[in-house]
């Protein structure tokens, strides 16, 4: 049972819903590029719809600078691409406080959608000002987070309206934190995370949490470059980070006393430049000459990789293991990519990935639906992996009345 309410608890006929959705969407010239996001919140407009409440989704939109409209981020366009998904009419609101979304959401009849305009066009959303969350809360009944991707903000669309309506999870929220929180809080062992990208810096907090949750931590891409300098290996003219090399020493030896063995590449693939069609060679990690970069693990390396995966039960994946981009330092990925999808369909593992980069490598490898959960959350991906509370998960924890979990609620 989580400890967090669920569209399961909810009487919601007759109801207005605000649901806050990411509709951050990719436009161009007026058009949406990427509905991802949009695609992932059909079934929770699905149900809602189905169940006659009125659905008023709060979103933010861009950047606008000091809280104020700003055409060129308003989520018109974005409210037309659903009703076009949607396959009828979604209402939109010049405001997402006030007269004018009161006015839209009292033409609403039950079932029909409803988009109210970019959130930070109010500075008082940034800040989480109590002032512009009542002002939300004050339109509607009930509220649904369905939003893990800005679940890492304390804002008032996200945070602030929580504690001031009834509270729940829309169903890709729900499906995001289950997935987390099976494969990172309560797995099934033997655990392993792949962890990539270019700095230890970036990514600090997360191996400093995951080397005392998991099992097996394999390290590649640039990062690995700063634990090999670390030991006193030449890396050539690899990207490294030579102020962290007491850090990367010290996540070595914690990960020793905690029994979490940290896997390096054994062997690397190098190149004088990262471009197409540039000269390579595969060599030991002891062996790169100096005038030669690392840019991929060797076949040594992913085949002692993928032999450590086929004895685990779960694997977390954030960051790729190359420089990927760039073929054919697309290669440890891809395989790697491949060996995990595979378990993941025999059953063998739970998989859960996540982050720009990631999706990224994945969607090249051709496995995007081979994980058992893909995370697009991105920053709200990493800070979960980072151990960090988030803001816009608490508040519905903490929403939740006691020993009211699994009973209707509304």
């Amino acid at each position: 049972m989580p400890d967090f309410l669920t569209l399961d608890n909810l009487i919601v006929r007759g109801k207005t819903v605000l649901v806050r959705a990411d509709l951050n969407a990719p436009v161009q010239k007026g058009k949406l590029t990427d509905i991802s996001r949009l695609e992932r919140l059909l079934p929770t407009l699905k149900e809602l719809s189905e169940k006659g409440a009125r659905i008023v989704l709060l979103s933010h939109f861009g950047r606008p600078a000091s809280g104020k409209p700003d055409p060129q981020y308003s989520l018109k366009p974005v409210a037309a691409a659903l009703g076009e998904l949607w396959g009828q009419p979604v209402a939109f609101a010049e405001d997402c406080i006030g007269s004018i979304a009161e006015n839209a959401i009292k033409a609403l009849m039950p079932g029909q959608i409803l988009v109210l305009e970019n959130t930070r066009f109010h500075a008082g959303e940034e800040t989480n000002d109590p002032a512009f969350a009542q002002a939300l809360a004050a339109l509607g009944d009930i509220y649904i987070n369905d939003a893990f991707s800005v679940a890492h903000r304390a804002h008032a669309s996200t945070e602030g309206i929580a504690r001031l309506l009834p509270a729940a999870a829309g169903r890709a929220m729900q499906e995001e934190i289950e997935a987390l929180t099976k494969a990172l809080e309560k797995p099934e062992r033997p655990l392993a995370a792949l962890v990539g990208g270019s700095k230890i810096s970036t990514k600090l907090a997360l191996l400093q949490h995951l080397i005392g949750k998991v099992d097996i931590l394999v390290l590649g891409g640039g990062m690995a470059n700063t634990f090999f300098a670390a030991k006193g290996l030449g890396i050539g003219t690899s990207i490294c980070e030579p102020d962290m090399y007491v850090t990367a020493q010290a996540i070595v030896a914690k990960a020793e006393q905690r029994g979490c063995h940290i896997m390096l590449p054994k062997d690397v693939v190098v190149a004088t430049a990262l471009k197409e069609g540039v000269a390579v060679k595969t060599v030991p990690v002891t062996a790169v000459p100096p005038d030669q970069m690392i840019l991929d693990l060797g076949p040594a390396s992913v085949k002692e990789i993928k032999e450590n995966l086929a004895l685990c039960k779960t694997v977390v994946w954030n960051g790729p293991l190359g420089a990927f981009e760039t073929p054919p330092f697309d290669h440890a990925t891809n395989e790697v990519a491949i060996c995990v999808a595979d378990l993941t369909k025999r059953g063998k593992v739970l998989s859960v990935a996540g982050g720009g980069d990631t999706m990224a490598a994945l969607s090249q490898a051709g496995v995007t639906n081979g994980m058992s959960y893909l995370s697009a959350a991105g920053g709200a991906f990493l800070e979960w992996l980072e151990g960090r509370e988030l803001p816009g998960v608490a508040a519905l924890k903490k929403a939740v009345p006691k020993g009211k979990v699994g009973k209707v609620i509304m």
